[in-house]
């Protein structure tokens, strides 16, 4: 859909963000001069846990890249078309929304949608939970996430089967017990030769005690549709044609026709995608932390995502709905 789309941005909530008040200390350096405050997130270096620890990304002796929070937000990124587009290694193969084949390397498998046969050979990770699927990588909505890390493979020794080729992992943002804050982002787009569509995200962090904190995350997403399914009939087969050994080779068109006035739509092919995460994080001790996380996202894409040049630029003749929902 991308090589149609010409996006319009208009900022409907120009990342408004709200915070409670956090007052913090800085202890003295030796010599009693005041230590030096942290280096804030958006100048630091990216600390990924690739290899199950915290290290800095210039020290993983592996072949990774990686897009953080900042780099997210600077580019707008939403879904799995979009951060893809930033990762080399990656490439991958979709014919709609839910249906998607990953490369790595240019290595993919799995891809036709047989689950008797072979396993997709690139993992998926949310967090530390696999996600992976076969012919049907999950799109998770982009929103409030620490970062993005794509590790070419092979990594079966860390990330199991699955990884052969290579793994995607989305970290998402933990919660904070340092204080009360959140933020909401809206966007308005327009596609090209297409209708309006849009997204409103929110998330708020809310510290319930200071070893305790809520993190909840919502989002709505509209991608608006650029194929129009305009009026027209079809008639089925009626009378067959045989050849003189008494094959059916033909039939005329001489039977029941239906038309499609009931569905006729302009910019009918739009998808819309809703849901949430929330997280619960407990420090046990100083050593041991819990993080319950639930996630709930719903994704309804109408139409198709082809057109007929027989029947127009960007237009189809469809006689029978077409909705599906990926959960």
């Amino acid at each position: 859909m991308t090589r149609f789309e010409r996006r319009v941005l208009i900022s409907l909530f120009a990342s408004v963000a709200f915070a409670g008040p956090v007052f913090a200390q800085t202890a003295p350096a030796e010599g009693g001069a005041p230590a030096r405050a942290p280096v804030s997130d958006a100048m630091s270096d990216i600390i990924v846990t690739a290899q199950k620890r915290d290290e800095n990304i210039q020290t993983v002796p592996i072949s990774m890249q990686a897009l953080s929070t900042r780099k997210l937000d600077q580019l707008n990124i939403s879904n799995f078309n979009e951060y893809t587009q930033l990762l080399p290694s990656v490439a991958f193969q979709t014919l709609q929304p839910g249906l998607t084949t990953v490369y790595m390397r240019g290595v993919a498998s799995g891809g036709d949608g047989n689950h008797s046969g072979s396993l997709p050979s690139v993992g998926s990770y949310l967090d530390e939970q696999p996600v992976t699927t076969i012919g049907g990588t999950l799109d998770i909505h982009i929103y409030d996430v620490a970062r993005i890390e794509s590790l070419s493979g092979p990594q079966g020794t860390l990330y199991g089967a699955s990884s052969e080729a290579g793994t995607i992992r989305i970290i998402t943002n933990k919660p904070d017990t340092a204080g009360f804050y959140g933020r909401v982002d809206g966007e308005i787009n327009t596609v090209n030769k297409g209708g309006v569509g849009g997204k409103l995200e929110g998330m708020i962090n809310a510290p319930l005690s200071d070893r305790a904190a809520l993190r909840v995350v919502g989002f709505y997403q509209r991608d608006a549709g650029y194929i129009d399914n305009v009026a027209g009939t079809r008639t089925f087969c009626g009378t067959q044609i045989k050849d003189n050994n008494g094959n059916i080779i033909n039939c005329l068109k001489d039977g029941i026709s239906v038309n499609n006035k009931a569905l006729v739509k302009k910019d009918y092919n739009d998808t819309e995608t809703w849901g949430g995460r929330a997280a619960l994080k407990v420090d046990l001790d100083d050593n041991w932390t819990v993080t319950p996380t639930v996630l709930y996202q719903e994704q309804r894409s109408h139409g198709i995502y082809g057109f007929d040049p027989s029947v127009g630029d960007l237009s189809v003749v469809r006689t029978f709905g077409t909705t599906r929902g990926v959960d």
